[in-house]
């Protein structure tokens, strides 16, 4: 997670611009009611994921210039549990996340590229870089592209292993 946002703001946008998007895409959160606890701290959106076995967070954030979207969580065995489901269907997350971002009606799908590590928080993160486009647009058009992919990124995760543990299998 960025500690400095203002040397970490996405793209072309300054820190203040970046932050306009944040608190954007956080209302749109709050309002849809799909997430638990919405904060913005240090210019990091966090959402907590409702009905994960254990405490998960999606998160959006600028970090070496891109804007993120992710989920973390402390928990191994949660994140193995996605990566067991991921194994078990054969399925490619970035293809998911695609199919995904095309049900939310996104202008621009694409495929994302999805790293998953440990991050020096020891948080398990699975994160993707939005395109460079979707910040083009003004703050109002990023805050809009944003919240579709992290919707996207809600409803994959969803269908992946303990993230929603209310889930039937």
């Amino acid at each position: 997670m960025p500690t400095n946002p203002s040397a970490t703001a996405a793209g072309a946008m300054n820190a203040a611009e970046f932050g306009a998007v944040i608190d954007g895409v956080a209302s749109r959160a709050r309002a849809s009611g799909l997430f638990g606890d919405v904060t913005v701290e240090r210019g990091v959106l966090s959402l907590a994921a409702p009905n994960a076995a254990a405490p998960a967070y999606y998160r959006v954030f600028a970090e070496g210039g891109r804007a993120w979207v992710a989920l973390v969580t402390p928990d191994r065995y949660l994140s193995q549990s996605v990566e067991q489901d991921l194994v078990h269907t054969g399925d490619k997350l970035g293809d998911l996340i695609a199919d995904e971002l095309v049900d939310v009606e996104h202008p621009s799908p694409y495929t994302p590229v999805v790293e998953h590590f440990r991050d020096p928080e020891k948080l398990f993160t699975f994160r993707s870089a939005a395109p460079e486009a979707d910040l083009a647009h003004g703050a109002e058009e990023a805050a809009r592209r944003l919240w579709l992919t992290l919707r996207a990124y809600a409803a994959c995760f969803a269908n992946l292993g303990d993230i929603d543990a209310d889930e039937e299998d």
